[in-house]
């Protein structure tokens, strides 16, 4: 059996904005497609933690759903234990989506309000017609409650989710996908709308579960100070495509492309007797629209290392530099030079 789990190649997703009749006019009849994944490839090993991360729109969410099959790529490939699972059947795709799991970044709309948490854990056993007593069904509840440390058990089943706190919601949660014992998670920001208190210990939670279970995840986040925490390795995302790729001591060590740099620099530093710190960023604007996107390099209308190359040469691919560790930057080494010279400082 392969060490890879999940592999995408070249895989892209276009959308067609909606244009009023003026717009299309204006247009000339034609409508600039949204290039919202825009070609990106990368593989998850078996047991790994794979973090995704960049900005608001950089189109990781997107990706997300591209794996878990919510939405259909444009073209590319999708790869699950060796299978192309790019377009699937309705059986097929039950039987994928049984195998990969997602846990959704808002724990209070992601579960039915009617629901009991006994409900809410049954539910999946019931769409994917598991079939088993009313009794293995409440010993397989009661082990993904223990699983995620929701314990007693007795105490959870019975409650509404109005009745739990944030991080008790995602517990639950994470337990929902544990029922169907799957191979991988794919976890959407599971963390961003949980208190600062409690994010690591539904973290630290989360990996017990992957050891304990031998999962792998996929991890999105726009956070590198949890990403660095809890991933194996990162790939790091701008307006459709990944421009950094490898382990995430290394990434976060020793970036090569500065909007990795950009982001890491980002990252707010505890400083004694101050309350906040406003921290200039080498970096300025906001990330274009995935509808117009910069020719050459399509970071270097916000890059302070952009030079012409930049602009007019086609847009440079993952160069290898070290071990595992690729970038997309024609100045890789100007960006690891001045971050090494400020370092010193």
């Amino acid at each position: 059996m392969t060490d890879i789990i999940l592999s995408v190649k070249n895989l892209k997703k276009y959308f067609e904005p909606h244009q009023s009749f003026a717009q299309s006019i204006a247009g000339g009849g034609q409508k600039k497609l949204i290039k919202a994944i825009d070609g990106i490839s990368f593989d998850i090993r078996r047991g790994e933690i794979f973090g995704l991360i960049g900005e608001s729109g950089s189109g990781k969410t997107t990706t997300g759903k591209l794996v878990m099959k919510l939405l259909e790529p444009t073209s590319g490939q999708i790869f699950f234990n060796g299978e192309d699972v790019t377009h699937l059947g309705k059986e097929k795709l039950k039987e994928y989506r049984r195998k990969v799991q997602m846990i959704f970044q808002d724990p209070y709309a992601s579960m039915n309000p009617r629901f009991k948490i006994k409900d809410v854990l049954e539910e999946p056993l019931i769409i994917h017609k598991v079939r088993a007593t009313i009794e293995e069904r409440t010993k397989m509840i009661v082990k993904a409650l223990e699983e995620v440390k929701l314990t007693p058990p007795d105490e959870f089943m019975g409650r509404w989710p109005h009745m739990l706190s944030g991080g008790q919601r995602q517990r639950v949660a994470t337990a929902r996908t544990l029922i169907l014992n799957p191979m991988m998670l794919v976890a959407d920001e599971p963390v961003s709308m949980i208190d600062l208190s409690t994010r690591a210990e539904i973290l630290h939670m989360m990996r017990d579960v992957q050891k304990e279970l031998g999962l792998s995840y996929l991890y999105i986040t726009h956070d590198l100070s949890t990403a660095r925490y809890f991933t194996d390795r990162i790939a790091v995302m701008y307006l459709g495509r990944i421009v950094e790729i490898g382990r995430a001591d290394d990434i976060i060590d020793n970036p090569l492309h500065p909007y990795t740099q950009a982001l890491i620099e980002a990252v707010p530093e505890p400083v004694t007797g101050k309350i906040d710190i406003i921290k200039e960023l080498p970096i300025y604007g906001e990330i274009p629209s995935p509808a117009n996107i910069p020719k050459g390099c399509r970071f270097h209308t916000r890059c302070p290392y952009a030079a012409d190359a930049c602009k007019d040469e086609p847009e440079p691919e993952l160069t290898l530099d070290g071990e595992e560790h690729y970038h997309a930057c024609r100045r890789a080494y100007e960006v690891q030079a001045e971050r090494k010279k400020k370092q010193a400082v």
